[in-house]
């Protein structure tokens, strides 16, 4: 039986700015660019109020609480912060999953300091974030990933959530299935038509019924049912991507945003270089002003070799997706994935 905590920062680009900022601290506020097109990176917890949100255009906010104030992201800042937080993390366990710069899994089953209760390597674990940052953190402790990553949500901010094997059955039964992760509005929608609303439904349906009807996450969803998650704790998380993205002042075609794609390829080639990586993927992004996602991507046995080879996969990407001339488009993206250190690799093909 394992011990998971998932450790979660509370509105963490947030609360680094208002650490420096006190006077802040009872006012709606949001991390975000003045750009027009930006959109919130974080809303502190009097923002939350009037419903401002993290990926909220800054347009939208505004209309919720036209008093906010909005700070410029320093991501410098925060990557500084959550090195400090992860060095915590490694006095109590070698097993850590980052998984991105304000949440992690820690497995503590069998842990640094010999502590015997999972419980109470969370609270110090919490005790000692706030003791070197000034900042607050929730967590949640459970026997998987799964409920782990639920609890730390379960009582936020500055809280900590736990579930004890012998408690799993009675917290699942009615939870409902939007805590999920992976389960969005449309798939909330889908679960709904079948009359499922809670964990508890779901146990009551075969799993062969629900692979027919949602594939391979049918079979996840029904392992979750019964609070299962056999994930391991992944220690070497593979580097998920380098992307850039830019938000135009004014909506373009595909045709306009030409010279864009060159230059946001410049910037994932580069980052790329520097970082000594090779990539063997490549995704386009297309956001409609209607805030519509568009999204295509490729993957080969080989890293791409150079600039020309991305933007060869780049533009077959575009022609693949069959965009009709007159969408127009309030950002575009591109990302490299499935990165790997930088070798000798035999010349790449396309077709």
């Amino acid at each position: 039986m394992r011990k998971i905590i998932h450790i979660d920062m509370d509105a963490f680009f947030a609360s680094v700015e208002l650490k420096d900022r006190p006077e802040l601290k009872h006012l709606p506020v949001v991390v975000s660019s003045h750009h027009p097109r930006a959109v919130i990176c974080a809303a502190s917890y009097p923002a939350r109020e009037f419903g401002s949100r993290s990926a909220m255009s800054m347009a939208q906010g505004r209309k919720l609480c036209p008093q906010v104030v909005v700070i410029e992201p320093n991501f410098e800042k925060y990557r500084d912060i959550s090195m400090q937080i992860h060095q915590i993390f490694q006095r109590y366990t070698p097993l850590i999953e980052p998984l991105s710069l304000d949440e992690a899994y820690l497995d503590v089953t069998e842990n640094l300091k010999n502590i015997p209760s999972a419980t109470e390597v969370a609270m110090q674990i919490r005790q000692d974030i706030f003791q070197t940052t000034g900042l607050t953190a929730s967590a949640g402790v459970a026997p998987n990933k799964f409920l782990a990553k639920i609890a730390s949500d379960w009582n936020k901010p500055d809280g900590i959530c736990v579930i004890k094997p012998s408690q799993v059955q009675q917290f699942i039964q009615d939870l409902p299935l939007k805590k999920i992760p992976g389960v969005g509005k449309v798939m909330q929608e889908k679960l709904k038509l079948l009359q499922l609303q809670t964990l508890g439904d779901l146990q009551k349906i075969e799993q062969n019924v629900l692979v027919q009807q949602f594939g391979k996450y049918g079979k996840r969803l029904f392992l979750y049912a019964q609070g299962i998650d056999e994930r391991p704790v992944q220690v070497e998380r593979e580097r998920q991507q380098i992307s850039k993205e830019t938000t135009f002042d004014d909506d373009l075609t595909l045709i306009q945003c030409q010279s864009y794609w060159s230059r946001l390829i410049d910037q994932v080639w580069s980052s790329l270089e520097r970082k000594q990586l090779c990539a063997r993927g490549v995704s386009a992004k297309l956001k409609l002003k209607n805030f519509q996602v568009l999204q295509h991507s490729k993957s080969f046995r080989q890293p791409l070799q150079n600039r020309q080879q991305l933007e060869q996969v780049l533009q077959q990407l575009l022609i693949e997706m069959h965009i009709p001339e007159h969408f127009k488009f309030r950002l575009i993206g591109v990302g490299l994935y499935q990165l790997s250190d930088q070798q000798d690799q035999p010349q790449l093909s396309l077709w």
